[in-house]
């Protein structure tokens, strides 16, 4: 599939020399979904600000569906949807009005049915005739989805979108992602719900000190970057570990109740047969027994970490 966003060796560097973005390089698919992780001030908002145009790049480029953002912008962006992070809106403006005028910004034609259509996907229709500042903040935010689809954008940026906002919209919004998954619509998703990224989305990029550490298949990452935990609880309490069972990966659970085992999915011999029978040998006995598979959330907690180490 062609990529309809290609960014290369984007950099920004502000007055004083702070480098936020280094040197990012990233191809993104017609119709995919790319969740973008990073911790607070990593440089996420500050790549889709560059896309957006509002922004300008030190140096690199970026195109979107062929298009040049500083050689031609308007093509590009005409492109382009954006949630931004921040709620800005005219508060004495009415709710339909306010999503039809984002229409006729990008030189779209009127068109009521998908203006109503919207409203009406993200529970907004009982308030179209209502002043945004009469709104709920979790409505305003449903407010900023309707305006950023108004023009039938090809590529949806979708920054911290749910953040704070009730589980209600949550819903709505990833129903309305998944109709536009469905219709080819590429999304970049940057987001602290890690358990929706999970969910959603088709690749994963991770992003720290402005750096891309990583873009992956999400089913690719959590097989290659996985692993498993073996906890076992025991009949009576340890004090401490027997030297017969120390060894890596192994470590005592609270009050010395359990032990936990860490092993790799992917090795050729996970050591849990072998830890079973020295266990058996230290005349330990078993009162139960459960495994854990790594998170996305846990796998982008250690690069993260080991990125800053």
């Amino acid at each position: 599939m062609a990529a309809i966003l290609s960014i290369r060796d984007l950099r920004k560097i502000y007055d004083g020399g702070f480098e936020a973005l280094k040197g990012v390089t990233l191809d993104i698919d017609e119709g995919e979904i790319l969740a973008l992780l990073g911790p607070n001030g990593a440089g996420k908002t500050t790549l889709i600000s560059m896309i957006c145009g509002i922004t300008n790049p030190s140096s690199g480029q970026v195109t979107v569906g062929g298009h040049d953002i500083s050689a031609d912008f308007r093509a590009a962006r005409k492109l382009i949807g954006l949630v931004p992070q921040e709620v800005n809106l005219e508060p004495f403006e009415k709710v339909r009005n306010t999503v039809a005028f984002s229409r006729g910004l990008f030189g779209k034609p009127r068109n009521d049915a998908l203006i109503e259509d919207l409203l009406k996907k993200l529970s907004l229709w009982d308030k179209r005739d209502n002043q945004i500042r009469e709104l709920s903040g979790g409505m305003k935010r449903r407010v900023l989805i309707a305006k950023a689809l108004s023009h039938e954008p090809r590529v949806l940026f979708l920054d911290e979108p749910t953040a704070g906002v009730d589980v209600e919209l949550r819903r709505d919004m990833w129903n309305v992602v998944d109709e536009l998954r469905a219709t080819g619509v590429t999304i970049i998703l940057t987001t602290h719900y890690i358990e929706e990224a999970e969910a959603i989305a088709d690749r994963v990029g991770v992003i720290n000190h402005g750096q891309l550490l990583l873009v992956e298949d999400k089913a690719t990452l959590m097989r290659r970057m996985g692993q498993k935990q073996l906890e076992i609880q025991l009949d009576t309490p340890l004090d401490t570990l027997p030297e017969s069972l120390i060894r890596e990966g192994l470590e005592m659970g609270a009050e010395g109740s359990s032990l936990i085992y860490t092993y790799d999915t992917k090795g050729e011999r996970t050591g849990i047969t072998a830890l079973l029978t020295d266990m058996q040998a230290a005349g330990l006995k078993l009162r139960d027994v459960q495994t854990k598979q790594s998170s996305l959330e846990d796998i982008f907690v250690g690069l993260v970490k080991g990125d800053a180490a």
